[in-house]
């Protein structure tokens, strides 16, 4: 890719707010910086909202609610296929975009696009068949009919690290069931909602369907919105922290609430494991998005008997890969986020190796501009190590063995964390085993992805709760109402 072409991408974005079908400059004309984590330099401005622009969003989805719920189904479908088909159409731009504000290889950004595109794909056809039920009472005395309705009006605050995807998982859905919208992208990764947020509208979505708030003062932005009783739904994809304080502030007016929080995924290699498929595997859970996903294997548990193999392995795959700018070709590792990342990924890595982790491959920060972090494999961890216990977010795998499958199943489910665990064993048995015994929302079997739109997607304990995705995920912007009838 050429400087023409990142200058022409990103100039092809507006970048005010986007609210009731109008792109404008904050009310007090503030703006925000939005940089190149490659290179630490400015890509360019976008509006940073104030409190009032945060009120007149949510007043344009409230005005155009009721509306929107009377739209016909299909229709609603029909825009979200459209915006499926429009999507992929301008897949290399939008993965062009994404990979200047946040990092990732193209490669990788262009498999964020499939994978966020298909959530619109697959909400358009859940839309036509939202249904409810018909029966008679025991007694036979009434007739029991039982319908969904829109939840109404909904805040969504995404993350940085999908921002493309992390949006159409929410706004697909939105969309399918009748709900109006405020969209709140990371303030690092403005511009693909905003991308976003354009197809939707060339697709036809009304005024105030969808209205996009960029600012650098979430809570003081949000908080008035989480409080203002005429707000039905909140859904935050984030941190735990974050997501307890939310939650908080949501029970003033008694949201429906979805949460898909922190992760700290436990990566099971049994002795019977077939190395090759969990070498791939561990290189797919560990590296996608440079490990900056809440699925990423944070821990990986390896039996005493293929530790040392397992190790030296994964060590030679990670240390083959190629570290640089993400719109460059051959590049398989990008930047992290920001400078804080970089230097709490290092802290953790340094809190290892003083209790006794040896570095097999990598092990710290790269010199020079951008926020890169060598792909790292420790070795000999011990549980207690920071590593363990925190959510990674960067190319780090410590690795730490185990003994019997007891011993497996009560490492990975020590944490207060339960989004995903990997598992790998020929053994069915065991599988299922395993599957059954861990705590947490998803579980992978001899597979190092599991995400896939048609699927539930979410955790338990600390890592959230609701579901996005599969049948499940349009119940989330869905009421049900039952209505008795006399015959």
């Amino acid at each position: 890719m050429t400087q023409q072409d990142e200058r022409r991408v990103v100039e092809a974005v507006p970048q005010g707010l986007f609210i009731g079908g109008q792109w404008r400059p904050a009310s007090d004309g503030a703006e925000l910086k939005v940089l190149d984590p490659s290179t630490e330099e400015v890509l360019t401005t976008v509006a940073d909202a104030s409190v009032a622009d945060g009120r007149e969003a949510l007043d344009a989805a409230v005005a155009a609610q009721a509306g929107w719920a009377a739209t016909p189904p299909r229709d609603r479908g029909e825009i979200l296929r459209a915006a499926y088909e429009k999507v992929t159409e301008r897949a290399e731009d939008l993965a062009l975009l994404m990979t200047l504000e946040m990092g990732k290889p193209l490669k990788e950004a262009l498999g964020e696009i499939t994978y966020g595109a298909e959530f619109f794909r697959w909400f358009s056809e859940e839309a036509v068949r939202i249904s409810g039920r018909w029966s008679t009472a025991p007694n036979g005395a009434t007739r029991l009919l039982t319908m969904k309705q829109p939840v109404g009006p909904c805040l969504m605050i995404t993350p940085w690290n999908f921002p493309l995807a992390m949006g159409t998982r929410k706004i697909g859905p939105a969309i399918a069931a009748g709900c109006t919208m405020v969209v709140k992208p990371a303030s690092q990764t403005p511009l693909t909602m905003y991308a976003l947020a354009q197809i939707l509208t060339e697709c036809g979505l009304p005024d105030g369907v969808l209205n996009v708030v960029t600012t650098s003062h979430t809570g003081d932005v949000m908080e008035p919105l989480i409080r203002d009783p005429r707000l039905r739904k909140l859904t935050f994809t984030g941190s735990t922290p974050v997501g307890r304080r939310l939650v908080e502030q949501s029970a003033e007016g008694l949201l429906r609430v979805s949460m898909e929080l922190g992760g700290n995924a436990p990566f099971i290699v049994f002795g019977d494991a077939d190395l090759d498929r969990a070498v791939d595997g561990a290189m797919l859970a560990k590296m996608r998005n440079i490990g900056e996903a809440c699925t990423a294997a944070n821990r990986f548990i390896v039996h005493e008997s293929v530790s040392a193999e397992f190790s030296a392995r994964l060590a030679e795959r990670m240390g083959a890969l190629t570290v640089g700018r993400g719109t460059e070709d051959g590049v398989d590792v990008g930047p992290l986020i920001d400078g804080t990342q970089r230097d709490k990924v290092a802290e953790l890595v340094q809190d290892a190796v003083d209790l006794g982790g040896k570095v097999l491959t990598g092990g710290g920060a790269l010199d020079g501009k951008g926020f890169y972090f060598a792909p790292t494999v420790l070795g000999d961890v011990p549980t207690q190590a920071r590593v363990f216990g925190e959510e990674i977010f960067g190319p780090v795998a410590p690795i730490t063995t185990f003994a019997t499958d007891d011993e497996a199943l009560a490492l990975a489910n020590d944490t207060e964390y339960g989004l995903i665990a990997y598992a790998f064993t020929r053994d069915l048995a065991r599988a299922l085993a395993v599957a059954e015994g861990l705590e947490t929302g998803m579980v992978g079997i001899n597979a190092g992805v599991v995400s896939n739109p048609a699927a539930p997607f979410g955790g338990v304990k600390a890592s959230g709760f609701g579901r996005e995705g599969g049948a499940e995920g349009i119940e989330e912007y869905l009421e049900t109402k039952y209505v008795g009838i006399a015959p």
